[in-house]
């Protein structure tokens, strides 16, 4: 999401591989369509939330994502059948900046989520492969802090040094290690292999 709300930004001054504005509002109909692959995943993993809590604020962050993704289809919409105009493709831009926000928020909650812990989904495939993207960055989250405190280095009282240390693995890392050709969550191999639900247009 963030490489295509870059060439949107460079097609207003000119530059970057958009071209027309046919083009720029395809993109912008495709940051729709990755907002609601995440509203679906946001959904999906509140239902399976042991912390009432978490769960009531993944679902806050889910719903003001379906609502900013859908501001952006009308204004996409808009756009399509209207002349040149900068205000509206800035409008567009301004629309698309608030749909990345929101899916990080989503993600960081989703985060909290996994943290708390997951109940059992059901025997449906699309929640299981979620279920198991989210044990994954758990998984790899415990690995990396069991690491950095056994390998991280100590000042003179003992304590762990923060500067230089090794960012946590954050749901959005993954998300952008998902080979470009994979497209919708939950399909997506064995997570166990490295890859991930969502895809690195995220």
């Amino acid at each position: 999401m963030a490489t295509r709300r870059l060439h949107m930004a460079q097609f207003l001054r000119r530059k970057g591989p958009i071209a027309s504005k046919e083009q720029f509002v395809a993109c912008a109909r495709q940051m729709v369509s990755d907002g609601q692959v995440v509203v679906k995943f946001g959904n999906i993993l509140a239902k399976h939330c042991l912390d009432q809590r978490c769960s009531m604020e993944l679902l806050r962050a889910t719903e003001h994502t379906q609502s900013i993704s859908s501001q952006l289809g009308i204004v996409a919409r808009v756009k399509a059948v209207t002349g040149e105009s900068r205000a509206c493709s800035e409008l567009l831009l301004s629309n698309v900046q608030n749909l990345i926000q929101a899916v990080q928020h989503v993600l960081r909650a989703a985060e909290a989520a996994c943290v708390k812990g997951l109940g059992q989904p059901p025997a449906d495939p699309e929640e299981e492969e979620v279920a198991a993207f989210c044990q994954q960055w758990r998984k790899n989250l415990t690995q990396h802090r069991a690491k950095e405190a056994l390998n991280s280095a100590r000042d003179e009282l003992g304590l762990r040094k923060t500067r230089g240390a090794k960012a946590e693995p954050t749901l959005m890392s993954l998300v952008q290690e998902q080979p470009p050709r994979s497209r919708n969550i939950p399909k997506h191999p064995n997570p166990r292999k490295g890859h991930t639900v969502m895809d690195r247009h995220l």
